[in-house]
């Protein structure tokens, strides 16, 4: 008996493609092969502000892994590869289908320290996909179950002093004698003047590298840390409640969720957590008198679905961060950023240092 049916043909009958054909299929395969690496494993982010001085630069070109935390599955997958999620207004990608939030395994969780890169959480909950949000880059503070304390500009852990970056920054009451300082002096050193504070008074970011040298010059009278006092109130601070005396430099105590954790639900419990419960885990919350209704439900208890991290810049008193927006949901993470591949400087031209070659394949930590 002969077998023919899946008998491969001989190669001088099977027709031989066009020149177009190579290249639409070179394309197909390139275009396929790019985006299961880039949506599954690897991708580059750049750095436009500056929350992360001096860890990370604005300009920075940053290799993200998302095989470190587990590759995320888009929420959107009819979407435009490699490009913005908006053009000119017009979405790049297509709503028609939803897919639920999905991670598969990874080989680390998110720990203190990392540096992550994710979706901002400032404007969930308002119509844009999850994976189609802003994506930000911060440093995560504390993890799921810790608690959280910031007093004069320290970040606590546990009731214990956090371990600060290496290269962190914050700013300076700096007062003069009257001469103005040298304004290439300060932008040779990084230094940005935030605010005049009054006569010879300002407040700057002042890098540590540069702290000593700033304070040996004859006209810079003193340079003291600049720090919002306990109790004074930062309205724009998470959670916005008139309830807490709260800033960016002495906040908490605050408890960051985790997955399985049951709080009580009261006045006090809904101020700090029922933006994670109603927006990023898909509830309904009412408040009938003193009675709490999830979904239309009454409700003593609430456990958590998912797990929460805190996020901050390095460069403390520019960055806008879980401070003012509160906590990260794990569907938000996208990856770990590990390594600078370029660097430019947008202030300057090509042949005049606008690539930072010392920055270069820099390892992030």
């Amino acid at each position: 008996m002969k077998w023919t049916l899946f008998k491969r043909k001989p190669k001088a009958e099977r027709k031989k493609k066009s020149k177009a054909r190579e290249w639409l299929d070179a394309i197909v395969f390139a275009v396929v092969a790019a985006t299961i690496i880039r949506g599954l494993l690897f991708s580059a982010y750049a750095i436009p502000t500056g929350s992360m001085e001096g860890t990370e630069l604005g300009g920075d070109y940053l290799f993200v892994s998302k095989i470190s935390y587990g590759p995320r599955i888009a929420n959107t997958p009819l979407a435009i590869p490699f490009v913005e999620p908006q053009i000119h207004g017009v979405n790049t990608y297509w709503d028609l289908i939803k897919l639920p939030y999905w991670r598969l395994p990874g080989f680390t969780e998110v720990k203190k320290g990392d540096i992550v890169v994710f979706n901002s959480p400032e404007h969930a909950g308002e119509g844009t996909p999850t994976d189609e949000l802003l994506t930000l880059i911060k440093r995560c503070q504390a993890t799921p179950g810790d608690k959280l304390q910031i007093i004069n500009s320290q970040v606590y852990i546990n009731g214990k002093p956090a371990k600060n970056a290496p290269k962190q920054q914050t700013s300076y009451t700096v007062t003069t004698n009257g001469t103005d300082i040298n304004p290439q002096l300060l932008e040779d050193d990084n230094i940005e003047t935030r605010q005049s504070l009054g006569p010879n008074m300002y407040e700057m970011i002042i890098p540590q590298d540069h702290l000593a040298e700033m304070k040996s010059y004859s006209n810079i009278k003193s340079i003291e840390p600049y720090i919002a006092k306990a109790g004074e109130a930062n309205p724009q601070v998470f959670p916005q409640s008139s309830k807490l005396k709260w800033n960016e430099d002495n906040y908490g105590p605050l408890v960051i969720p985790k997955r399985g954790w049951t709080i009580p639900l009261n006045d006090s419990t809904l101020t700090l957590y029922r933006r994670a419960i109603e927006v990023y885990e898909h509830n309904k919350v009412d408040m009938k008198g003193k009675d709490v209704f999830i979904n239309s439900k009454r409700a003593s208890a609430y456990t958590f679905k998912m797990n929460y991290y805190w996020m901050m810049g390095d460069n403390r008193h520019n960055s806008w961060d879980s401070r003012f927006w509160g906590y990260v949901p794990e569907d938000h993470v996208i990856g770990k950023a590990l390594i600078t591949v370029l660097s430019t400087d947008s202030t300057k031209g090509i042949f005049s240092g606008k690539i930072r070659w010392n920055r270069m394949f820099k390892p992030i930590d």
